[in-house]
């Protein structure tokens, strides 16, 4: 009985660090995000209803000024952020190759397809906004193909992003290009044919919802919400497949609070954190989470294969090339 007791207590001993650690998690947590304010603050509403003992914070923008802020704390010595929630992978990649980054080994990705997250599990997906095509309902063409918009019905048509000045457009660029059979050849196509590379995506929708252009390269969310308000438009996701931006979330070596900024990650990868980005209207990147409401099935969603680093190592000379056929 002596010997039972002492393996017991030896037991419980050996599980009550675990019980402390997760129960300890508190303090302060810095967060930088693209996310719309609105889903911003949900997040961390949801967080901390897990977490009450974290006193959590954030600083929102648009991605490349998060960025612009985040290196100059850094080139002054004083990054504030914990954790940064954005909308690409390509720059986590970058930072993960300058090892800003911090691994967080123990995150459990086993319900989540290879590809998704970084191999390393330096940023995880949160989400899948792909890219596809919006159309106005009075347009003759129904576009089912990306080679569509190169036909001589969407002449003088086509509205969209610039990778120029849109991470997601370049991811979008560089996921075409490298899966299209004509590559570099199908903007080529584009070009002779009157596409207007100009705009953030809002602006696209506001060119095809009020018939200023027939077509649209867009984000698959904001068609599809307007659609179900009543507007004239139309989202496609072509047959070739689409490109997709996944919002990751990575947690920075120089954090104050590792173990807050782990578990924030843990709860986004979490199936109840994959819920409420279906409660926010966005595709979940975990696969048994359903889709919002005016999406067809995921398994109707082909997703166009994406690496992150070598988009990483191609964006330069993929910026020159678009550059020359736009601008040039």
């Amino acid at each position: 009985m002596r010997a039972l007791a002492t393996t017991a207590v030896l037991a419980l001993g050996l599980a009550l660090p675990a019980l402390n650690a997760a129960g300890a998690v508190e303090g302060k947590l810095v967060l930088y995000t693209s996310q719309p304010n609105t889903d911003a603050q949900q997040t961390i509403d949801a967080f901390k209803a897990k977490y009450p003992k974290v006193e959590i914070s954030f600083v929102r923008d648009g991605t490349p000024r998060v960025m612009a802020k985040l290196r100059a704390e850094i080139e002054a010595g004083a990054p504030q952020a914990d954790v940064l929630l954005i909308a690409d992978a390509v720059t986590m990649e970058g930072l993960k190759k300058e090892g800003r980054l911090l691994a967080h080994d123990k995150a459990d990705v086993s319900a989540f397809p290879a590809g998704v997250h970084d191999p390393a599990k330096m940023w995880f997906a949160t989400k899948l906004i792909t890219t596809g095509i919006v159309y106005n309902t009075k347009a003759a063409l129904k576009p089912e193909s990306w080679l569509d918009l190169a036909k001589p019905e969407a002449k003088g048509q086509l509205a969209m992003p610039s990778p120029l000045n849109s991470g997601a457009a370049m991811i979008h660029t560089i996921t075409l290009t490298g899966n299209l059979p004509g590559g570099w050849s199908f903007y080529e196509e584009l070009k002779k044919n009157g596409a207007l590379a100009a705009g953030a995506n809002g602006d696209i929708l506001r060119q095809v919802a009020t018939g200023e252009k027939l077509y649209g390269m867009i984000v698959d969310f904001m068609p599809i919400r307007e659609k179900a308000k009543g507007a004239p438009v139309e989202f496609v996701f072509p047959k070739e497949g689409v490109s997709a931006v996944s919002e990751p979330v990575a947690i920075l070596k120089s954090s104050k609070n590792p173990e807050a900024a782990k578990a924030f990650v843990d709860f986004l990868i979490s199936k109840d954190g994959q819920e409420l980005a279906l409660k926010q209207g966005y595709v979940s990147a975990h696969p048994d989470v359903a889709l919002p409401a005016g999406y067809p099935a995921r398994g109707a969603i082909k997703l166009m294969p994406f690496d992150a680093a070598k988009a990483l190592a191609d964006e330069p000379a993929a910026r020159k090339r678009f550059s020359a056929i736009f601008e040039g």
